[in-house]
């Protein structure tokens, strides 16, 4: 792709994020929402594969039902309570905003185009689809918190969960585990969502951290399936350790950083006398960590060192992103600093 073109893509998903993030009227809210999707959609059709064709065109059809759907609740709420402000919402729009933001970000039951779309995609634009596309409707669920039906929310995060945890028992492909690691991380974010808006917040910043080291050290072993991953320390076995630790994170193993936001929530939803649902919550965690642990003793117990018969790259080749030391060290190690992390959020 062109740098001009691709320049103008990126500033185009930036622009459409910060319009949603700094906007108090729905009208303006959706036309974020709208720009980040028509943005993407070139940056996925790059690669010239059917593969990748499918995946843009579920993903197109996918979010312009949501943003019908979002332009259809406000245009009741506007017709209902003769305003256009974020703030104010009537009980059945909100409850189909609530549905219209979770197709968008791909929660259960709304999760199904999800794992085909990712992957679809190349691991970059697969990046960005992870992490950057759920800001801007994740800040429309935060923006109106206390106006969502808290009983939806808690379903959909329960079957999130679930879901998430069952269908990434039987991958094999990278993508598809990221796309349900992400539904289930998902479904912590929304079923705190009503009781502690500052916890999801604190849980979506360190999903991205996560998300983000997993796939930037994906895209520098070359890594889309089990079975190049099961070779990674071959090329780099510092980078290989590092993902191991970091697929414990995901999996919310202490002392990692992916424990602060699991423990945080439980203890929240304890107070709030919801002990059965925390119950199911973390049983349902030991299902996403049962492949994570899967992931890890490939990577390290089980097939390393080994001697490839492929053709490999040297280690001198392989040129590790700037950025990757820096998510690394904070996908591990902000456990300590968890007050502050509180305080700031």
């Amino acid at each position: 792709m062109s740098p001009y073109a691709l320049s103008v893509l990126m500033s185009s998903l930036a622009i459409g994020t910060i319009t949603t993030l700094s906007s108090t009227h729905w009208f303006l809210a959706w036309m974020g929402l709208e720009i980040n999707t028509l943005a993407i959609i070139p940056l996925m059709t790059n690669k010239h594969h059917p593969r990748a064709t499918e995946s843009a065109t579920k993903y197109f059809l996918t979010q312009a039902t949501a943003s019908a759907l979002i332009l259809f609740s406000t245009a009741i709420n506007a017709w209902t309570l003769g305003e256009w402000t974020i703030t104010n919402l009537n009980p059945m729009s909100s409850t189909i905003l609530t549905i219209a933001l979770a197709m968008k970000l791909g929660i259960a039951p709304f999760h199904l185009w999800l794992p085909d779309v990712l992957q679809g995609l190349n691991l970059m634009t697969g990046l960005i689809l992870s992490t950057w596309q759920k800001l801007a409707p994740m800040a429309l669920l935060i923006l109106i918190n206390h106006q969502l039906n808290s009983n939806l929310l808690v379903t959909m995060a329960i079957l999130s969960t679930i879901i998430g945890g069952w269908g990434g028992l039987n991958q094999v492909q990278m993508r598809k585990i990221m796309a349900y690691s992400s539904i289930a991380h998902l479904g912590w974010m929304i079923l705190i969502l009503t009781f502690s808006p500052t916890l999801t917040i604190l849980n979506l910043m360190i999903y991205i951290l996560l998300t983000t080291s997993m796939f930037m050290m994906m895209i520098n072993l070359y890594s889309t399936n089990i079975n190049k991953l099961a070779t990674s320390w071959l090329k780099t076995p510092t980078i290989s350790a590092s993902m191991m630790i970091t697929l414990m994170a995901l999996g919310g193993l202490p002392p990692t950083s992916g424990f602060l936001p699991k423990w945080l929530i439980l203890q929240e939803m304890t107070k709030q006398h919801m002990s059965l649902i925390s119950t199911i919550m973390a049983m349902s965690a030991l299902l996403s960590l049962f492949f994570y642990l899967r992931l890890s003793y490939t990577i390290s117990l089980t097939t390393a060192p080994n001697i490839s018969n492929s053709n490999l790259m040297w280690r001198t080749q392989l040129k590790p992103l700037s950025a990757l030391s820096t998510t690394i060290v904070l996908s591990l190690l902000l456990m300590p600093i968890t007050p502050l992390l509180l305080t700031i959020t």
